[in-house]
């Protein structure tokens, strides 16, 4: 399913927001029936957690902690440690360099989700899979693969209900600031993890909303979104084509759908864990091209096809 700060923010329409509830609603009822006894989510981070100072391709969380961005859930979250330690042991013995975390900080991408299908962000043991999506340079597409391959093997020798969640946007090209293109006030941030003050997120958020509000009226210099790029993605996700993926270069994904479009691992990985257990198959399908969120905005629920 996607994320987007502007949830949670003053903005978007009601038309859009009612329609995107309806889908999360039918999802959390996935969700509830299913009643899962352990979550593994891949997700992005927005530089609240992550920092060129040390910026892995891909971390597992022993512990984490909630950073409270756009009004999401501040404070731990329920990590098995055990069984995120022997996760990350078997995502190593199978050939994927993965870091691990005895303090993760993990921010909206992570929270929101959680929070919109359980209501608390902490009622269900969670695994977080932190992949890198923004920040350049970014390791090939079919690593992501590999990694959301290797989860799926492991969560197959667990005795538990087990719910995959990726978290991300389509296609979208916010205002994401990298070691190439920060101003000289960002790089402290992105760089260091210099913290941010009240007014300082508060700022953020004004910015964020201003952002947004142009865009939706065509007033904005950042990449449109692309409609056609989304619909070919969820296309190849709805007929188990994933291993296609492995084809596509990192430009290509950002001249087609925007720098931010590279969310998209998220979900790669979630549908690769899934299908290391053969074919599945997409039961609620819901997308919309959402400008006042900046972001193609979708979600999917798949089971496996048996």
């Amino acid at each position: 399913m996607s994320h987007s700060p502007l949830l949670n923010l003053p903005g978007p329409s009601r038309d859009l927001l009612d329609d995107i509830e309806t889908a999360i609603s039918g999802a959390r009822r996935f969700v509830a029936d299913y009643d899962p006894e352990l979550v593994v989510i891949f997700s992005p981070d927005h530089y609240n957690g992550f920092f060129y100072r040390t910026m892995p391709p891909f971390c597992i969380g022993t512990a984490a902690q909630g950073v409270g961005d756009y009004g999401s859930h501040a404070g731990p979250l329920n990590v098995p440690e055990d069984v995120a330690t022997d996760c990350a042991r078997a995502v190593l013995e199978s050939g994927i360099d993965v870091a691990i975390s005895a303090s993760m900080d993990v921010d909206h991408g992570t929270v929101q989700p959680l929070q919109n299908l359980f209501g608390d962000a902490t009622s269900v043991p969670t695994i977080p899979v932190f992949i890198n999506s923004v920040a350049t340079p970014l390791g090939p597409v079919r690593r992501v693969r590999a990694l959301g391959a290797a989860l799926g093997t492991f969560l197959a020798t667990l005795d538990q209900r087990v719910l995959v969640v990726g978290s991300g946007g389509l296609s979208h090209d916010p205002p994401v600031p990298t070691l190439a293109t920060a101003p000289p006030t960002a790089l402290e941030r992105i760089v260091h993890g210099a913290p941010m003050t009240a007014e300082q997120r508060q700022a953020r958020q004004v910015a964020v909303m201003d952002a947004a509000q142009a865009f939706a009226h065509g007033e904005s210099p950042l990449q449109p979104l692309n409609p056609e790029w989304d619909a070919a993605f969820l296309e190849l996700i709805d007929n188990n084509r994933l291993a296609e993926v492995d084809g596509w270069s990192n430009e290509s994904v950002e001249r087609e759908a925007g720098h931010s479009a590279h969310e998209v691992r998220t979900w790669i990985a979630a549908f690769a864990a899934l299908a290391t257990h053969g074919p599945y198959r997409t039961d609620q399908r819901f997308y919309r091209a959402a400008p006042e969120l900046i972001a193609g905005f979708a979600i999917r629920t798949a089971v496996l096809d048996v």
